[in-house]
């Protein structure tokens, strides 16, 4: 370990950074039983800590780029500088790999090995004495650098905190897709719970007018016609009623009629009350299953409120998507994916298959056919087409949700234009399976969409360039200096071949010459 006269410690802050230097190591050593005193006592602190130097930081900017860079485990260029100016010179020989006579401290170990990397020659460290160390720089800053007062650190810390803060959500109101997320998911639950309920109001409410569940088919005007009747009773009254009571039974006749939409349907219902083989409830009873009831009846209104909002939102966030497949099918895959931006750097392939990564591993396990495709499935075009074209429509409609989800995610100005046309363009490729109609080509329909958004005078018409006529002479030289390079190139594969022929040419006079001999012997 160094001397304390030779260790250093660095302390960031909101309002900038702080070199301490550490002049007695034993009054502040962690694990005894003064450490506590030496850190809480202002005076005892002083003793062991003396502030080498303070650089404040020159924007609320500057402490955000400080700040995202530290928890990235780097340095920044101005903590390097702060560093080289206050810390003792490190010589050439300690560089090339001997230690430093001093230490500097560092809490987060990540952006002690930056600085060991980018200053070499520094011993840097990072245990449990450079908390202890830090932790007191933190209680009495403000009693260390001057100027600094309590309610201008509290301020600093809590601006650089919203800022920080903010730049880890990245929250922006136009791509609010966590919205969509929630919304699509809600929606998945509320049907399940929706459709128990109504098996559960059916069955409730028919022990006292089973004749109901077989002229209303619907749960929800089941649910709203069981909450509206209440007493099946109330629907007739006997011939020696008052005529007061009569308009009572036309009121339930005119209300039961706007339910149901049909009076012929109402009339129907009320005199299957008069027949009806239910039993009789108790009002205790009743009042149960109205209640209960009425909860489905605004579980109901509320889920139809939640896909409208499901719906605007969608047209704001992914118009395009929307447009193209639907705002339920849209925003499954937008869920699915995680976010719109996931989606949009996602390839084809990978959105045709969304949502079918069960059959896909499964498939692959047992090396049988992958599936063809997942959450589009929902979609009308795959339904539309013929049982051997699902394939090619849904690899179609794949690219297509590709291109719309990037123009969403990527483009400064919303618009459904292009999901329109795209779904145009899916449109014509189901009749071309179907009928042989060659559909338009895509540069063709992005014309029109750039012509409809009135984007012909934006463009700049760029000016020819016009190239220098060469001369003859001049192409009379690059001539003669291409023959040249051609000449360089071929010499030495012709001499190659000469050496070749030569070899062959001085075996054949060998072998002539040794014929001619053995022939006179």
């Amino acid at each position: 370990m160094a001397d304390a006269s030779n260790q250093f410690a660095l302390f960031e802050s909101a309002a900038g950074y702080a070199l301490l230097e550490i002049v007695s190591v034993e009054e502040i050593a962690p694990g005894t039983a003064s450490n506590q005193n030496a850190i809480t006592d202002l005076a005892l602190f002083s003793r062991s800590i003396k502030l080498k130097a303070f650089q404040p930081f020159a924007s609320a900017e500057d402490a955000l780029e400080n700040a995202n860079a530290i928890s990235e485990h780097a340095m920044t260029d101005s903590l390097k500088n702060f560093l080289e100016m206050n810390l003792p010179k490190v010589g050439k020989k300690k560089k090339e790999g001997k230690a430093a006579a001093f230490s500097l401290g560092v809490i987060d170990s990540g952006l002690a090995n930056a600085i060991s990397e980018g200053i070499p020659g520094i011993s840097v460290r990072s245990d449990e004495f450079v908390r202890e160390v830090c932790r007191g720089a933190r209680l009495h800053l403000t009693s260390l650098v001057k100027g600094l007062e309590n309610g201008g650190i509290d301020q600093a810390q809590l601006g650089l905190g919203h800022s920080y803060s903010r730049g880890k959500v990245k929250f922006n109101p136009a791509r609010s897709d966590n919205m969509i997320i929630q919304s699509i998911a809600l929606l998945d639950q509320m049907d399940k719970d929706l459709n128990t309920f109504a098996m559960r109001v059916r069955e409730w409410y028919s022990w006292h007018f089973p004749e109901l569940k077989e002229l209303v088919k619907d749960n929800y005007m089941f649910a709203r016609c069981a909450a509206f009747i209440q007493d099946k009773q109330s629907l007739f009254h006997s011939s020696d009623e008052e005529d007061a009571e009569m308009g009572d039974s036309e009121d339930k006749m005119a209300g039961l009629v706007e339910i149901v939409g049909d009076e012929e349907l109402a009339k129907s219902i009320v005199a299957a009350a008069k027949t009806s083989m239910g039993v009789e409830c108790s009002a205790v009873d009743m009042l149960n299953i109205i209640n209960f009831t009425q909860r489905m009846v605004k579980l109901a209104e509320f889920r139809k409120q939640l896909a409208m909002y499901l719906t605007d939102k969608m047209a704001i966030v992914a118009p395009n998507l929307s447009a193209l497949i639907g705002d339920t099918v849209a925003a499954r895959l937008i869920s699915k994916a995680g976010s719109l931006t996931n989606l949009a750097k996602a390839p084809a392939s990978t959105v045709q298959i969304l949502g079918a990564e069960k059959a896909l591993f499964r498939a692959l396990k047992t090396k049988g056919n992958t599936p063809k495709y997942g959450l589009i499935y929902h979609s009308t075009f795959i339904g539309r087409a013929a049982a051997k074209n699902k394939g090619r429509i849904s690899r179609y409609l794949a690219n297509k949700c590709s291109i719309a989800t990037r123009i969403d995610s990527f483009s400064d100005e919303p618009t459904k234009i292009y999901g329109e046309k795209l779904r145009e363009q899916v449109e014509e490729r189901l009749k071309f399976y179907e009928t042989g109609a060659a559909p338009r080509k895509n540069l063709d329909v992005m014309e029109e969409i750039r012509k409809s958004l009135g984007k012909d005078d934006d463009d700049e018409e760029m000016e020819d360039v016009k190239t220098p006529k060469s001369s003859k002479k001049d192409k009379k030289k690059r001539k003669h200096d291409s023959d040249e390079d051609d000449k360089v190139e071929e010499t030495p594969a012709k001499s190659s071949k000469k050496a070749k022929k030569e070899k062959k040419s001085e075996k054949k006079s060998k072998k002539d010459k040794k014929k001619k001999s053995s022939k006179k012997d």
